[in-house]
């Protein structure tokens, strides 16, 4: 039989049909999601990106038609014209939103075929990654992916919408830049017109969005790309987007209102209410409290400082390690007094990932503690800890005696650890805070040198400043976090503003006058220009669409993402080039 020759113009979207279209003619398009051949009649299961519908070829109608209908298979590409009208009442599709309703098809058009699909379009898939990456095009067909990039695009017209609202302009800035040290590797770029320079990509818009405040722009934004050479992990690619926000004559205050309004603006998508007003905490405090600068706080289990109850003990572990200058924490695990010993013995092992020496643990069970500690410690020194634990019969308490930052970097990985393996942590709930007061330097043991804790522009507060030379590891910062369930959303700080204590900061930094003047100096000279105070942060979009989404990885809410090696699947890139380019790019290799 031949094909239809009349021409095929989509009136609707398939998931969008209802009862209201009861007896319209339409035209529709799609891919075919599945087949069925019922006793003479032939039904299609039509997918666009709207949704399904199911349509229904019967030879009495159109006997050309259903002929073509029987050729159909899964993820062709088909036009349908035909009548809507009432599904029979034993054929209703209660979890289908067009279950009510089929198409009685007239014609069927076939606008392309299509070889078996490596895997079923479908959400509930049981293949590897790499081969759902290989076929992103294919992957991104399903439903779940379909919706992602659905809630991306909402998504970025509501930032752009409110930014607006709130008098912020949108200004593009240069992917081809130079190199600077400001934390992660620089992904190069050969330059051919000037050989042997090369252009960076941008880690982040930082240095341009503060000369735009220079410029007197005031407020700016932009949805920037930004692109870091580094290890990757399951929230990380080497090319990511983020929200960037700059903002002049303004305070910690204003950003956090500006902050605090675009996410109440973006979860209201999912229907997530946030609280008016996002309360703030301390890095220390977050440090102290639960041994993470990004703390979930939706479950207890929070770190207790043992130190001054047992620093005079005869168990030499506590003792000695507060001598040194270190400090003794546990957290309570409720109702855990009846860990099976193989559970203990991996907990211990799984705190030596973050460089601590053990895990001690006691465990009240029934009308006494088990544990193999106890017979070093006093009466008073065990009262003591069950009562700054607030232990009860059935807990288990687990300690850790080392430096201070390993013990928050232990306890605090643990906690997260036990809560997920125990399901503590309740579902559907979210908690969101600002941590404030961030260290402005930590020191790097490899470089042998201080490191900016943020980047090397955030500004430091006023009453630190005489540390900046004496002591610069206690000197704090404007930089604050926003931080939900344990995920960092976004990060920012008020800025330095002048040349002096900028040039200050980079000394701090190990950075020389010659350096920072060779590789900053367009930055330094125009802060002798009157730069306004400013500030601003930065919103990882992709982490932000991973939450709302539910998505596991980040990469499952980026349409063509990088593996964990930084490569595509689908395009093979990185690829080797030819020898012509390299040639041209005054490039050699070891090949």
């Amino acid at each position: 039989m031949g094909e239809s020759t009349r021409e095929f113009k989509r009136t609707d979207y398939c998931g969008k049909l209802s009862s209201a279209q009861i007896n319209h003619d339409v035209v529709v398009s799609g891919w075919v999601q599945k087949r069925r051949d019922h006793g003479g009649l032939i039904f299609i299961d039509l997918r666009d990106r709207s949704g399904l519908v199911q349509v229904v070829f019967n030879p009495d109608l159109n006997q050309e038609a259903f002929d073509r209908a029987n050729k159909l298979r899964a993820e062709f590409v088909i036009a349908v014209s035909g009548k809507v009208g009432p599904r029979p009442a034993g054929n209703i599709n209660a979890e289908l939103p067009t279950g009510e309703i089929e198409i009685r098809g007239q014609d069927l058009k076939i606008l392309d075929s299509a070889k078996t699909p490596p895997f079923h379009i479908l959400d509930q898939l049981d293949v590897s990654e790499d081969l759902r990456l290989k076929y992103r095009y294919l992957d991104l067909r399903r439903p779940k992916m379909k919706d992602i990039i659905s809630l991306r695009h909402q998504a970025l017209k509501a930032t752009r919408d409110y930014l607006d609202e709130m008098g912020f302009w949108e200004v593009e800035t240069p992917l081809l830049t130079r190199s600077t040290p400001e934390g992660a590797r620089d992904y190069l770029v050969p330059s051919r017109i000037n050989p042997g320079n090369f252009y960076a990509l941008p880690q982040s818009p930082q240095i341009f969005k503060q000369l735009l405040m220079v410029a007197g722009v005031e407020k700016y934004f932009q949805i920037a790309r930004c692109f870091r050479d580094e290890d990757l992990r399951a929230n990380r690619q080497p090319e990511f987007t983020q929200i960037d926000l700059e903002m002049s004559f303004i305070t910690e205050e204003d950003i956090f209102s500006i902050g605090e309004g675009l996410m109440r603006r973006l979860f209201s998508l999912k229907g997530i209410e946030l609280p008016e007003k996002i309360p703030l905490m301390t890095y220390q405090e977050a440090l102290d409290r639960y041994g993470s600068d990004k703390p979930d706080t939706r479950f207890g289990m929070e770190l207790i400082d043992l130190s001054t109850v047992v620093q005079n003990s005869s168990f030499q572990v506590f003792s000695s390690t507060i001598a040194a200058g270190g400090q003794v924490k546990g957290i309570n695990v409720k109702g855990g007094a009846n860990c099976p010993r193989r559970k203990l013995d991996a907990y211990t092992d799984y705190v030596k990932i973050y460089q601590a020496r053990g895990l001690a643990w006691i465990a009240w069970q029934e009308e006494q503690l088990k544990s193999p500690i106890t017979k070093f410690l006093s009466t008073e020194e065990i009262e003591a800890i069950k009562g700054l634990m607030g232990a009860e019969k059935g807990d288990l308490l687990l300690l850790v005696a080392d430096q201070p930052a390993i013990v928050a970097d232990a306890l605090g990985n643990l906690r997260l650890k036990i809560a997920g393996d125990e399901k503590l942590i309740p579902e559907g709930r979210y908690e969101i805070l600002w941590v404030v007061d961030f260290p402005l330097l930590e020191y790097d043991q490899e470089e042998d040198r201080f490191a900016a804790k943020h980047h090397p522009f955030t500004a430091p507060l006023s009453g630190d400043l005489p540390l900046l030379e004496t002591a610069p590891d206690q000197v704090r910062s404007r930089a604050y976090d926003l931080v939900l369930n344990g995920e960092e959303l976004g990060g920012g700080s008020i800025r330095i503003n002048n040349r002096e204590l900028q040039e200050r900061v980079f000394r701090a930094l190990n950075i020389a006058d010659e350096e920072a003047e060779e590789k900053f100096g367009f930055l330094l000279e125009a802060f002798e220009y009157g730069t306004p105070p400013h500030g601003g942060i930065a919103f990882g979009f992709d982490r932000l669409i991973m939450i709302l989404s539910g998505a596991d990885s980040i990469r499952d809410v980026i349409a063509f993402p990088k593996t964990q090696r930084a490569t595509s699947p689908m395009t093979n890139a990185p690829s080797p080039v030819s020898e012509k380019q390299l040639n041209e790019l005054k490039i050699l290799t070891d090949d």
